[in-house]
């Protein structure tokens, strides 16, 4: 890629889009080009900036300045870069997928073109992450200006009649941000806040003469290319609520093409606070329950159920932290999560953290010697999080004590609720 080049295509996608929109549409195109040339590229300074402000410049306040350590700073890195790269792809799946809906014309390519290219103005305002006091709101407002640029490009990439563009945009940008939230609501769960930052039975191919990009379909990423497939069927539902003019109908449709896509396809009910408590002991570890609740929430077609119990004991001092996490509506996304942090492992001066996977399931688990405290979660049916943390002479006690609740039990209700699509 020749960086004088790119550095025009970005002004002129940033300062002149109504002109540059209709020239990148023309230009010929692969998704491997894309990626190598323009997505790979641009997705890295967000990152770059997240690890130089975190790791290297630190959070100030009242005079105290944090820095996270170097090997989780390159690590949060690392994982944020992965999820955006990926995100990327499917969020031109599902462009793609609702095109139909909104008059425009199904093209793989065209739709990651339009998401590379809207997507410049945020990857490019993540830069300001480093500007203490107002950085992030440069960052929000890269991020607005990309709704923009994606309204103003749908009608030339992806061929949508301009009365219907703004729907599109709409639809897609919800879709955007609940995908953003749920990964980073997965990634917390699993490996812990620090580090937040079309499918056939061969796999899925898009691109054209010019070159290719193949998936398995049983990767991480095949799951969420056939998840984006399958949404085109849920999506006819949200064009006859919309000819209907009925509301209600739109809202419900919607709810039914983003619970869809976030479920891999299907479309998934969590399970009901009374199920999940059975998982929920009264004593964890000779520690009796001293706390406990359990929630459902949803919207748009999104349901999550949780249940958090404490366990402590004053004599000993000790305390233990269970959580249970149905991420119902987000089963589908859990393969991203896991395909991002798989494999990942740090060395502290105290103790170590790591993520892995064991008999299928993802595991983490992180320890600190010093002070006697760790956390130990692992992923059940890629649906259910299990996670124990808090005080224990080892490792191997908070192990224990998460083997100790039915786990094989709350695995085999990850089809409860499942609508297949």
């Amino acid at each position: 890629m020749d960086i004088n080049k790119m550095i025009a295509r970005v002004k002129a996608i940033l300062l002149t889009p109504k002109t540059e929109w209709p020239v990148i549409a023309a230009e010929p195109a692969t998704v491997p080009d894309l990626y190598k040339n323009w997505i790979a590229i641009l997705a890295a300074i967000p990152a770059i900036a997240g690890f130089i402000k975190g790791s290297i410049i630190g959070t100030s306040l009242l005079g105290v300045t944090y820095r996270a350590g170097m090997g989780a700073g390159i690590s949060a890195a690392i994982v944020g870069y992965a999820l955006a790269l990926a995100m990327a792809y499917v969020m031109a799946l599902i462009i793609d997928a609702l095109a139909p809906n909104f008059g425009a014309e199904k093209n793989p390519v065209q739709a990651l073109k339009t998401v590379a290219y809207a997507w410049t103005a945020s990857w490019v305002a993540g830069a300001a992450q480093i500007i203490p006091g107002i950085g992030w709101l440069i960052a929000l407002a890269g991020g607005i200006y990309g709704i923009y640029l994606l309204y103003l490009g749908l009608p030339y990439t992806m061929k949508a009649p301009q009365e219907k563009a703004g729907g599109y945009t709409a639809v897609s940008v919800i879709i955007a941000i609940v995908l953003s939230w749920i990964c980073g609501l997965i990634v917390a769960g699993i490996i812990g806040t620090g580090m937040v930052v079309g499918a056939g039975a061969g796999g899925v191919r898009l691109g054209d003469a010019g070159g290719s990009v193949t998936i398995d379909a049983d990767s991480a990423l095949g799951k969420l290319a056939a998840a984006g497939q399958k949404m085109e069927a849920a999506s006819k539902q949200l064009e006859a609520a919309q000819k209907s003019g009925d509301a209600d109908a739109q809202a419900k449709a919607m709810g039914a093409v983003m619970g869809a896509a976030m479920g891999g396809g299907d479309q998934v009910e969590a399970l009901s606070p009374d199920l999940l408590k059975p998982f929920v002991p009264a004593t964890l570890a000779g520690l009796p329950r001293t706390d406990f609740s359990a929630e459902k929430n949803g919207a748009m077609g999104m349901q999550v159920s949780e249940a958090h119990a404490t366990y402590s004991d004053d004599a000993s001092g000790r305390s233990l932290r269970l959580e249970v996490t149905d991420m119902g509506s987000a089963k589908g996304l859990m393969a991203m999560a896991g395909w991002a942090a798989l494999q990942q492992e740090r060395q502290t001066e105290h103790g170590y953290e790591k993520t892995y996977k064991v008999d299928g399931r993802l595991v983490h688990e992180e320890w600190d010697g010093q002070d006697k405290h760790g956390e130990y979660g692992i992923v059940l049916g890629d649906r259910f999080s299990v996670k124990v943390s808090g005080n224990a002479e080892s490792m191997d006690q908070l192990k224990a004590a998460a083997a100790s609740i039915n786990l094989a039990g709350l695995e085999a209700l990850k089809a409860q609720g499942v609508k297949k699509g």
